[in-house]
C-alpha cells in the first residue's frame, strides 16, 4: 500500500517507538534517555531502517543540548554550589587532566592519532548529567551531601565543555592562538562575575513575568531566552551552549525561576529524545562487531579508570570512603557532551569517521551499562563491609538474588523435560 504522506508516518513511529521504548525503561527503573537510545538503535541503520537520514534530526537534536544546559543553569543553586566549588573543580580538573593524560600514554602503544588522544580523553572526562541525576534520584541520594557532591561536579564538567571544544577548534590550526585563550579567559572571568552579581542580588525580569505565566507564551519565552542567548554567543564567537548556560543561570536567579522552569520542562522533554535518538542512529553495530575487542577493551578500561580516578580524587580531598565510593561510582561513565567533542574534533579533522564511530559506540555502552555498574559495585562495597573471606564469598553474595532465580529457573526446565 503506497503512503500518501510518508514522512508523517515514519515520525508518528519514531515518537511510538521512543516513547514505548522510554516506557520499559523507566518500568526498570532507568532513565528514559537509554530507551531513546535503544529506539534510535532499533529504527536506524543498524536496526530496521526506517530512519536513515540523521542529518534531518541533528538541529533538533542540537536544540535539545541547548535547552538541557539552559535547565541545568536554571536548577543551579548558586549559592550551594559556590559552597562547595573548590571540590568540584578541583576533581574536575584532575578528571580533565587524568583522563587526557592517560589517553597521551596510551597512544604510546597505540596508533593512535595526537587529534584522536585529546579528544577521547576530553570524552572520558565528562559524565552524564542526565544519567547520574536519575540515578542518585533511584537511590535516594540526589538531596544528601554525596548528592549535593556529584551536582556540583557535573555543573563544573559541563562548564569546562566550552573551553574543550574552543581547545579543539584551535587544534586545527596546529596551535592555540592568543584569540582562543582570550576567548576562554573571558567565558571563564565573565561566569565568575555573573555568579558573584546574582549570589548577592535577586533579577527581576518583567517582561518575561507577564509572558511565562501565559499557557501559550510560556514555552515561546523559555525558547525565546534559550536561543536568544545561544544566538548572541555565538555571535560573540563563544559557544551557543555557553550562551543558553549563561541564560538559565540568570533565569535561574531571578524572581521568575519556577514559572519559566515548568514552562521549559515539556519543550526540553521533546528535544532530549530526539537528541538521544539521533545518539542512537549513529550506533553502527556492523562497526562495533568488527572491532568488538577493541571497544570492550576500551569500555572496561574506561570503566575502570574513571572509577578509580573519581574515588581517588575525592579521598584526595579528605571525603570520607563512603561518600568517595558512591560518587566515583555514579560519575565511572562517559557523558552526552562527549558526542558534541566528537563531532568538533571531526569537524576540525582531528579523527575520522571510523575513529568517531569508536567514540561513539564506547560512549553509547557506557551510558546503557551504567545503572548496572553503580548497583553492582553498591552489592559488592556493601558485602565488603561486612566482611567477605574470598572472591568466591564477596560475588555469590553480591548477587545472591539472582542466582536464586537461575537456580529456580533451571529447577522448573528440568521438571519441564521428561526423562528419556
Amino acid at each position: 500500500m503506497e503512503l500518501h504522506h510518508p514522512a508523517l508516518t515514519a515520525a508518528a513511529i519514531v515518537a511510538l517507538a521512543a516513547l514505548a521504548c522510554g516506557v520499559v525503561m523507566t518500568r526498570l527503573r532507568q532513565p528514559a534517555i537509554l530507551g531513546y537510545i535503544l529506539a534510535g538503535v532499533v529504527l536506524g541503520p543498524s536496526g530496521f531502517q526506517l530512519v536513515n537520514n540523521r542529518d534531518a534530526i541533528s538541529t533538533l537534536a542540537e536544540f535539545g543540548v541547548l535547552m538541557l544546559l539552559f535547565v541545568i543553569g536554571i536548577e543551579l543553586e548558586l549559592r550551594r554550589f559556590i559552597q562547595g566549588w573548590k571540590v568540584a573543580v578541583v576533581v574536575t580538573l584532575i578528571q580533565i587532566a587524568g583522563s587526557v593524560g592517560a589517553a597521551l600514554l596510551f597512544r604510546q602503544v597505540t596508533d593512535w592519532s595526537f587529534g584522536l588522544s585529546m579528544v577521547l580523553g576530553f570524552a572520558v572526562a565528562v559524565s552524564s548529567t542526565a544519567v547520574v541525576i536519575k540515578m542518585l534520584e533511584s537511590s535516594g541520594d540526589l538531596n544528601k551531601p554525596v548528592g549535593r557532591t556529584v551536582i556540583g561536579i557535573l555543573i563544573a564538567q559541563d562548564m569546562a565543555v566550552v573551553p574543550m571544544m574552543l581547545f579543539l577548534g584551535s587544534l586545527e590550526r596546529q596551535g592555540i592562538m592568543p584569540l582562543d585563550v582570550a576567548k576562554v579567559a573571558f567565558s571563564v572571568a565573565f561566569l565568575a562575575g555573573l555568579f558573584w552579581l546574582l549570589v548577592r542580588k535577586q533579577v527581576r525580569l518583567p517582561v518575561s513575568s507577564k509572558l511565562a505565566k501565559s499557557g501559550e507564551l510560556g514555552p515561546l519565552t523559555a525558547l525565546a531566552w534559550c536561543f536568544g542567548a545561544a544566538a548572541l554567543s555565538g555571535l560573540m564567537d563563544l559557544s551557543p551552549a555557553y550562551g543558553a548556560f549563561l541564560a538559565g543561570v540568570v533565569i535561574g536567579n531571578s524572581t521568575q525561576r519556577e514559572t519559566i522552569l515548568k514552562s521549559a520542562e515539556p519543550v526540553q522533554s521533546v528535544l532530549l529524545m530526539v537528541f538521544f535518538l539521533s545518539i542512537g542512529l549513529l550506533l553502527d553495530f556492523g562497526f562495533i562487531w568488527k572491532n568488538l575487542g577493541q571497544v570492550l577493551t576500551l569500555l572496561l578500561m574506561v570503566t575502570l579508570f574513571k572509577t578509580v580516578l573519581n574515588i581517588g580524587a575525592l579521598r584526595l580531598l579528605r571525603r570520607d570512603w563512603h561518600h568517595s565510593f558512591v560518587a566515583g561510582v555514579a560519575l565511572a561513565q562517559i557523558g552526552e557532551f562527549s558526542f558534541l567533542l566528537a563531532e568538533v574534533g571531526k569537524a576540525s579533522k582531528l579523527i575520522t569517521a571510523a575513529e568517531t564511530k569508536l567514540v561513539v559506540a564506547v560512549t553509547v555502552l557506557s551510558l546503557v551499562l551504567s545503572p548496572l555498574w553503580l548497583l553492582t559495585m553498591r552489592r559488592l562495597h556493601a558485602v565488603a563491609e561486612n566482611g567477605a573471606s574470598s572472591l568466591h564469598d564477596l560475588l555469590s553474595n553480591a548477587f545472591v538474588r539472582e542466582a536464586r532465580i537461575a537456580a529456580r529457573l533451571v529447577r522448573r526446565r528440568r521438571k519441564d523435560i521428561p526423562d528419556a
